[in-house]
């Protein structure tokens, strides 16, 4: 009855009447899943636009001392990765509150950029971390043309602008130029993880950014990760027993996201029987190169 009492009185009385009690702290948890790019409904995925709103809403829920991120990502464009790693540190700023990674499957690549937002960042022992590189992929399909008789057509204002075109033969000076931008966007990600991760790189030097990964031991090891735990385990350690975990955001149903069959697939403002076959098959492709992204990680 004391008990019941205290609890409908404020933390002051409550505190006095019944000694022993301590206030419920609560963290705030954003789940960031699937490749990292433009997401769509049959892809699903993470960008800067579906991300920023949780994010916010989690350094702004009520009460919170710590914001928590759940993360299973193959990575993806490192664009929106940067850009939600941003806003990500610019709000603990702000708020002055700790911010947690937890790696599931993985975390790698544009997935551990987004975990390098994080003040701490913790794995399972089976998880994927790393991959701190950048990757371009594609095919080439001038025998297929020639085999088939097909005239290629191109024309173009500026002697770049068809760069890499997969029915023509690869141009030397065009695989520099793509080289070139690869490796610049690489040291930027390098920078990126030396000044998340300080002092706590076991080798900070190109050792770790060859685009090799590791399972959740061997990237403690090497001053990847600070811890391997799950969320609530971790949580419980640092804020007690009765800390309260607070999903922010999330998915929506599936029947609540469209499926291609709101007449704007792709942006285009397309009539509704074209825009749902335009949009199908744009989350068809999607699907298959979200698929690739994962079995890298033979995921």
């Amino acid at each position: 009855m004391k008990k019941l009492i205290a609890s409908l009185l404020p933390t002051a009385l409550r505190k006095r009447i019944d000694p022993e009690w301590s206030p419920r702290v609560t963290v705030a948890v954003v789940r960031l899943n699937g490749p990292i790019g433009m997401a769509m409904p049959l892809r699903g995925g993470i960008d800067f636009a579906s991300a920023v709103g949780p994010i916010e809403g989690a350094f702004e829920t009520r009460g919170a001392k710590a914001v928590a991120l759940v993360i299973n990502s193959p990575g993806g464009s490192p664009v929106q990765s940067s850009l939600i790693y941003k806003r990500i540190r610019a709000l603990a700023k702000e708020k002055e509150l700790p911010v947690y990674a937890f790696a599931e499957d993985v975390a790698a690549s544009g997935g551990y950029m987004l975990a390098c937002a994080a003040d701490e960042i913790y794995a399972d022992e089976s998880s994927i971390i790393g991959s701190i590189g950048v990757v371009s992929s594609g095919f080439g399909f001038t025998g297929l043309i020639e085999k088939l008789g097909v005239e290629r057509r191109v024309h173009t204002a500026g002697e770049s602008k068809a760069m890499l075109d997969p029915f023509k033969p690869e141009n030397p000076e065009d695989v520099a130029r793509l080289e070139a931008l690869q490796q610049e966007v690489h040291e930027n990600f390098k920078a990126l993880v030396r000044k998340a991760r300080g002092g706590r790189l076991v080798d900070p030097t190109e050792g770790l950014f060859t685009g090799e990964f590791w399972a959740g031991q061997a990237a403690l090891d090497r001053g990847l990760i600070d811890g391997l735990g799950d969320i609530r385990s971790v949580m419980r350690a640092k804020y007690g027993e009765n800390v309260r975990l607070k999903v922010v955001g999330g998915r929506k149903p599936f029947w609540r996201r469209g499926f291609g069959l709101s007449g704007r697939a792709g942006g285009a403002g397309l009539s509704e029987p074209v825009g749902l076959g335009v949009g199908l098959a744009q989350g068809f492709l999607a699907a298959i190169e979200a698929r690739s992204l994962w079995r890298r990680f033979g995921l």
